[in-house]
Parts: C-alpha cells; structure tokens; sequence
C-alpha cells in the first residue's frame, strides 16, 4: 500500500493493488480523505473507464451550480456515493471540503459483469451505486467505514469483488469477440480503424456497435475518440509538443488535436493542461 499526500496539502491518497484476481478489469484501490476545509473542484475528463465511488462521510456536488429562470442559484446534484458510466465530456466534481471514501475504476467489460446492467444506460450518467448493485453496496460502505484502516478497508473490497464476481449472472459475462475488440482499442489508444475492428471480430459493423453499446457503453469510434484524447494528455505530460503529439495519437493535424480537446474538455491543450494543474487534487481525473 502506498500513501501520497496532496501538493497543495488538506488531503491524502492510500493506494493499492487489488486482488491478482480481480486485476485484469480493475485498477488500483484507491482510498481518499480530504480535510481542506475549503470548497473543491476538479474537472474529471472521460477515461474509457467506469469508475465506482464509495462515500463514507462528505457530500459531492455534480457539476457547478446553476440558474434557475428566475435568477436565483439552482444547486448541483448531490451524492454521498456514485457510479459513472463512460462519459464523452469532461464533468466537475465538487466538495465543501471534507470528503471521506475509496474509488475503483472498472474495465468496462468488467463493470457490466458486476453491475449487471446495459452499461448503455449507464453512459453519460452519473448516479447512485445503490440504484445498479442494490443495498449490497451501502453494506459495503457501512462496513469499510467501520473498519480500523485501510489494510482492512482494501481486503473487505478484494472480499466483496471477488463474491460479486462469481454470483454474477452468466448473462452479463462479456462476449469474447466483444472483449478482444475493447483490448485491441485500448492497446493501440484509440488508433485502430473500425472497420478494421469490425473485421477482425468477424461481425457487421453494426452488429459490433449494437453489443459494444450494451457491454461497454458507447460505439467502438467514440470509445477510440476518448482512448485517443487520453493518449494526447498522456503525451503532453511528458512534455512532447502538441504538433508531435497530433501526429502520434493520429490526428489529421494540430487543429484536429485542438478541436477534440475542446469538444470533450471544453478548453483546448494548452488550457486544459494549465487549468488541471491549477486544480485540488482530492480525486484522480
């Protein structure tokens, strides 16, 4: 387990991997606590992952607050927990300051195994995990926030996940052409035509793009467009220019790079990398 504290101090990361067993669809563990005291957001920016949040105390706000047609302020959605389905453009998330729980983000196949859902309703949605898993998972929650640390919180999710797991319906196991096609695009970032994809998993293109929307949750070309944006952030890090980056992530040109940032961040590289780095670090983007 590693621990990391926020550059900006007022909260901490506890880090873990999860059950060898579990790893092939779920990242790392992924505990929280934050003590700032003052308000927070952050821009999270869509992943290709479905990620599951689990609040033990603290309250987060979706989106910045609003207006009603009469002027006065219309508040944000408000939850203790959520689970978010792919998402195609950048959301906010927001805290008053104090929050408190873990977050696990789930290879899509993986998540419609669990959630026994369509992850197709789950795109661009944001809601309560109790609305998809049922009150196992506020058990779940009372049970990690009882526990004396995270050592014990982290073999309680391996124990949960892994009970979930083998109970899940043989209905929502993944289709094994869908799954190779979801590998071959997240190994190549996004960069592999669909045709192409089509081809190799011996389907019509529609009839790929019907089950990958019910077991990964969007079409094959917009889970590339967001495979590939990650790609662009990953290379911009680094320090690679935006001219280089266009070219290795296969857009036509810097104005391409441009306008897909915009269309799923709503600013483009060069703001939304100054903008992230401005931003609380309470929760992974």
């Amino acid at each position: 387990m590693r621990r990391r504290v926020c550059a900006a101090g007022g909260c901490q990361w506890f880090i873990a991997k999860p059950d060898a067993r579990l790893r092939s669809g779920i990242g790392a563990y992924r505990g929280f606590r934050s003590t700032a005291g003052l308000p927070q957001e952050r821009l999270v920016v869509p992943s290709g992952r479905v990620s599951l949040l689990i609040g033990f105390g603290g309250e987060m706000r979706l989106g910045r607050t609003g207006r009603r047609a009469s002027g006065t302020p219309a508040p944000a959605p408000v939850h203790t927990s959520v689970v978010s389905g792919l998402h195609t453009r950048a959301r906010v998330l927001g805290h008053q300051g104090d929050l408190h729980g873990v977050e696990l983000s789930l290879a899509p196949w993986a998540a419609y195994r669990l959630l026994g859902a369509s992850l197709g309703e789950l795109a661009d949605t944001v809601t309560d995990p109790a609305d998809v898993l049922g009150g196992r998972v506020r058990d779940l929650g009372a049970a990690l926030e009882a526990a004396p640390g995270w050592r014990e919180r982290f073999a309680l999710l391996d124990e949960a996940l892994l009970r979930w797991t083998a109970q899940a319906e043989p209905s929502h196991e993944p289709s094994p052409a869908v799954l190779e096609a979801w590998r071959l695009l997240d190994r190549t970032g996004g960069a592999l035509p669909i045709g192409e994809l089509a081809a190799r998993t011996g389907w019509s293109l529609r009839h790929l793009e019907n089950r990958f929307r019910e077991q990964i949750g969007l079409t094959p070309k917009r889970l590339a467009r967001i495979l590939r944006l990650n790609r662009a952030i990953r290379l911009l890090d680094t320090g690679a220019t935006a001219t280089d980056v266009a070219v290795a992530c296969g857009f036509y040109d810097q104005a391409h790079l441009s306008r897909e940032f915009t269309a799923m961040t709503s600013m483009p590289p060069g703001r939304f990398l100054a903008a992230r780095g401005e931003a609380s670090a309470w929760l992974a983007g």
